[in-house]
């Protein structure tokens, strides 16, 4: 029903104009053509003198109206120590650009309205003007060349390095999000190369880097307030652009050129909602928490300033401020893509499969201290060797089980009283003659990897109990496994 009134609203519109039209036409034919333009001609005239002046109300009231929304105005003053001058520099050509605005409306339509047509009147044809020309070009070119010099001064504030420590975070750019990379304790991130892109590793990262071996990636972008920071920008697919309207600082993310910018966050996000709540705008419910008020809920955001695809809108992050005390609690509580995140550790894109670093090492033998160190003084007297691994169906033991091989060795060398029992176990798939066969050897490998180690054999014993031992059910994969195994049991201490 609604369409359908609209509908006859234009139709009669439509008639309304044509009738208007045949009135105007009938009126010149009985006034006179020249009557009737020079009439036309005042009335455009004057009807442009008032849109003049309702355009420049507009314009001026709209923009009082709406200044605490507009960065750089009310509320929203800028929360970086760079940000300032670009402000600055944005209030300079706002002040030159809106008098050329009021001026050249000004005359637009004044001259429409003076210089109208009327009877009597002719136009003044003037080819060269010698004297206006050097006006109209000389006063532009001063006045860009004065912008343009406090532009470049402005960037190279954004964009200059003067040496000082910095934290650099990595953002990389796709249809339709962003990725955010930090370095670790290292504080460097590692190299990326597009040929290593795969399904565990998202940004192509290059394991054999060692950089990259502590760099995290975060949902959010955290920062610390008063730290310079330093943001390297990549896309994987078009052109996106880096936009963080709070902290005046926008670049585009371009497939194969990394771009970059500097920038100080000098003010929290707690800080920056505290002087939000003093402007009524801001004291609203908020649409999507109702519970709270719209000051509370501000967020510094990330977007993408690119119209990158249909899925634009949906590229923004949040970016939290906070104080260096909470930052670096917030960082302790990273964990690396490499080791914990992706699932890279381990696999087979893993250049270090077969080896453990240092911090893993310690770990892994800090729990086994423990167990062994409980199983002295408690009832149960049995260690299970959980990282003692063989290759399937055989008895040598896989790289990594050197580790725990040489962690019970570390504890009888810490112990020389305690005398041990090496149990093989095995599932109850096979024969039981082979299984109890795999089992002894398997309690052998590791008797002589602990022998060759420098531990009496008078303190060791090895045996294979095949299936017949299990610690869960051989009806699953998970108990199957549980099964195998191999364990170290206190004889005497």
């Amino acid at each position: 029903m609604t369409f359908i009134i609209i509908l006859l609203c234009i139709v009669l519109t439509a008639v309304v104009l044509v009738q208007l039209g045949k009135v105007t036409e009938l009126a010149s034919t009985i006034r006179g053509e020249a009557d009737a333009q020079e009439d036309l001609n005042t009335r455009q005239g004057f009807l442009g003198m008032v849109f003049l002046v309702c355009f420049m109300v507009f314009c001026l009231a709209s923009a009082w109206y709406y200044k605490n929304w507009m960065l750089g105005y009310g509320p929203h003053v800028s929360a970086s120590e760079h940000g300032g001058s670009l402000d600055s520099m944005f209030n300079v050509t706002l002040f030159f650009t809106y008098i050329v605005f009021v001026l050249t409306h000004i005359a637009l339509f004044y001259y429409a309205w003076k210089y109208r047509g009327r009877r009597g009147r002719k136009a003044l044809f003037m080819p060269h003007d010698t004297k206006l020309e050097l006006v109209w070009t000389a006063i532009p070119a001063i006045t860009m060349c004065f912008l343009v010099v406090n532009g470049l001064i402005a960037w190279n504030e954004v964009m200059g390095d003067d040496g000082d420590e910095d934290i650099e975070i990595e953002a990389t750019a796709q249809q339709f999000s962003w990725t955010i990379r930090y370095p670790g304790a290292d504080g460097a991130l590692g190299e990326k190369n597009y040929k290593h892109i795969t399904g565990l590793n998202s940004l192509g990262q290059v394991w054999t880097d060692t950089k990259n071996l502590d760099d995290f990636l975060a949902e959010d972008i955290v920062l610390p307030k008063g730290k310079k920071v330093r943001v390297r920008i990549t896309a994987k697919d078009v052109l996106h652009n880096f936009d963080l309207p709070h902290f005046r600082v926008k670049m585009d993310a371009i497939p194969g050129l990394p771009t970059y910018f500097y920038f100080t966050p000098n003010i929290t996000t707690e800080e920056y909602r505290q002087n939000l709540s003093n402007y009524p705008e801001y004291q609203a419910p908020d649409p999507n928490n109702p519970d709270k008020m719209l000051w509370e809920t501000f967020n510094f955001d990330l977007a993408c300033a690119e119209l990158c695809g249909s899925g634009h809108y949906a590229m923004k992050k949040v970016v939290r401020i906070v104080e260096e005390d909470e930052y670096n609690r917030w960082l302790s509580n990273q964990k690396s893509n490499y080791f914990v995140s992706s699932g890279v550790r381990f696999s087979d894109e893993d250049p270090y499969k077969t080896d453990l670093f240092d911090v893993e090492d310690n770990a892994r033998y800090a729990d086994f201290k423990t167990n062994f160190e409980s199983a002295l003084g408690g009832e149960n007297k049995t260690i299970i060797l959980d990282k003692v691994e063989f290759a399937t169906g055989g008895s040598s033991l896989t790289d990594l089980s050197r580790y725990q091989v040489n962690h019970l060795k570390q504890e009888l060398d810490r112990n020389p009283g305690v005398r041990i029992e090496l149990a093989g176990h095995t599932d109850s798939t096979g024969s039981l003659e082979g299984n109890i066969s795999l089992s002894q050897r398997r309690a052998d490998e590791v008797y002589n990897k602990l022998i060759s180690k420098g531990i009496s054999a008078s303190r060791l014993v090895s045996k294979g109990y095949g299936p017949d031992q299990p610690i869960d059910t051989n009806e699953t994969d998970a108990g199957r496994q549980k099964n195998r195994r191999t364990e170290a049991r206190i004889i005497s201490q």
